[in-house]
């Protein structure tokens, strides 16, 4: 199946303690049917020292957020919408915004 988020897409969170932020994709983990996104679900993580370069503490990371719960931007109007796929002339697949007809995958 072709992926509907892909990474460097902008998207918007649809639930949860972050609902309404949006962030760029970093990773997106299909088999697992997970993304990161930058500044979104962040967790705190407690680091040991590891050695003399990297000094201790309490670090903050993205934690994944399931594929259903993004939504992607639609690129003219920056709002969410939903992802269809077209097939143009030359035979090549590409995502398309249903929301405005516009495609994502120029």
């Amino acid at each position: 199946m072709a992926a509907k988020i892909r990474k460097g897409d902008r998207v918007q969170v649809l639930t949860g303690k972050d609902k309404g932020r949006q962030g760029e994709v970093i990773r997106v983990m299909p088999d697992a049917g997970r993304a990161l996104v930058q500044g979104i679900n962040l967790m705190k993580k407690h680091q040991k020292p590891q050695g003399m370069g990297k000094p201790g503490g309490i670090q903050e990371i993205e934690a994944s957020v399931d594929l259903s719960n993004l939504a992607l931007l639609d690129p003219k109007s920056g709002k969410p919408t939903r992802v269809g796929f077209k097939v143009l002339e030359d035979g090549k697949k590409v995502r398309v915004a249903k929301a405005s007809g516009e495609v994502i995958d120029a």
